[in-house]
């Protein structure tokens, strides 16, 4: 049972090889099956599939208090390895300065900007400059990930470069590589080109490769040439940290995905990550030039001492603070829809703090009629589509679920 731990400690002096890749060359070692688990991926297609068509964990358990111990018992240490979540659209607003993690990824872009949910607005994951700033603050590693949509791979890896350059060479940066929403599944040619572009676009970063079960089937000249970031599960049941987790570096990877439905003490369920490496692995792969400089939030524009006046009939004036977001304040002042605020680089994904952000007015959402609106969601509609449309917040809203971030076409969607 305790095969492949003796057999990693063996190596664990030889995973830098390549300055470059310092996980990759060095494992040369026979996939792992000795120890006894279900092989569950975030591939497995046996989950029903959420509506707007994005991946989604979800998990018919409840968490006990046990579990919960569980997880404070395997809290992250001082240690080769580190232990780290990863967070998207279905973590909107979780308190990362609190929780116990050494690393967060956070998803911040989708394709070329085609989709919407929750905080996700026009692929652009809104709460990602909070989520960075926080893991900054509190002495966390960072990541960023951009979700493959099987468009055109160049202007995918362009969207994602230029909605987070200021971040690269500072946090590692991933692409997840999944078949939900992705017509060019399987096509690894997709793959290297993406690649090749956001290594182009940045002067050599060189991404790291999420997937899943198929990490298999990789090419060679794509494992030799990128880091790995293998997702694979030993089961479903909820967990908290794990030091050996089922089928750790069976791939040679740089990180291993080992539960979907893991317990930290400020969210639950969550992705749950092993890096093996040290935070000095972890800056080689953001900066391969090996540059320590500390990570750096975006620098603030240079702003007048006094905002300007809103001349604008019912309009807002808001100076950015740390932790906020356009969507935070358009829920905070119920002031629909987005594109009425306005930000100083004219871009409603693209703001900084100090950035004085305005909002037109005039279209100030007027409360709706309390016998409330209903709907029947058809294939590619969001419960914030709909709500804003007519009036209302998000939270203003209730589906079937009772979880307004889980919904399916033919489920009826109630603002009032």
């Amino acid at each position: 049972m305790r095969r492949l731990a003796a057999h990693l400690a063996s190596h664990r002096r030889m995973r830098f090889s390549t300055i470059g890749h310092p996980f990759r060359a060095a494992f040369s070692f026979a996939r792992e099956t000795g120890r006894e688990g279900e092989d569950v991926g975030i591939l497995d297609k046996s989950k029903p599939k959420p509506k707007h068509g994005l991946l989604h964990r979800r998990v018919g358990m409840t968490l006990t208090a046990l579990v919960a111990a569980v997880s404070m018992a395997f809290a992250p240490a001082a240690m080769a390895d580190m232990q780290g979540i990863d967070v998207s659209n279905w973590q909107c607003g979780i308190d990362i300065a609190n929780t116990q993690a050494d690393f967060v990824v956070v998803g911040t872009t989708w394709g070329t900007g085609q989709v919407y949910n929750n905080c996700l607005v026009s692929g652009v994951n809104t709460d990602a400059n909070r989520v960075i700033a926080q893991a900054q603050a509190s002495g966390k590693k960072f990541g960023l990930y951009h979700y493959a949509m099987g468009g055109n791979p160049e202007a995918e890896a362009r969207f994602f470069y230029t909605n987070t350059s200021n971040y690269w060479r500072h946090g590692i940066v991933a692409l997840d590589w999944e078949m939900d929403d992705n017509p060019a599944w399987g096509n690894w040619d997709w793959v290297r080109r993406f690649m090749a572009e956001c290594e182009r676009l940045s002067g050599g970063v060189k991404p790291l490769l999420y997937t899943g079960p198929v990490a298999g089937a990789i090419p060679g000249d794509i494992r030799a040439d990128y880091g790995l970031w293998i997702a694979q599960y030993a089961n479903m049941s909820p967990t908290g940290y794990q030091a050996d987790p089922w089928m750790l570096g069976a791939y040679g990877e740089a990180m291993r995905q080992y539960s979907g439905t893991g317990v930290v003490n400020t969210w639950s369920p969550i992705d749950l990550n092993i890096f093996r490496g040290d935070a000095w692995q972890w800056d080689l792969y953001a900066n391969p030039t090996g540059d320590s400089t500390p990570p750096a939030t975006p620098a603030a524009p240079a702003q007048p001492n006094t905002p300007p006046a809103d001349t604008n009939t019912g309009g807002i004036s808001h100076v950015m603070q740390w932790g906020e977001t356009i969507w935070g304040l358009a829920v905070a002042y119920n002031a629909w829809p987005l594109s009425a605020w306005h930000t100083p680089s004219g871009d409603i994904n693209r703001y900084y703090v100090g950035d004085v952000v305005t909002y037109d007015g005039g279209s100030t959402a007027t409360p709706a009629p309390s016998t409330g609106v209903s709907k029947t969601l058809q294939w590619g509609d969001t419960v914030w589509d709909f709500a804003t449309s007519h009036g209302y917040s998000v939270s203003q809203c209730s589906v079937p679920s009772g979880n307004i971030n889980v919904y399916y076409v033919g489920d009826v969607v109630t603002c009032r």
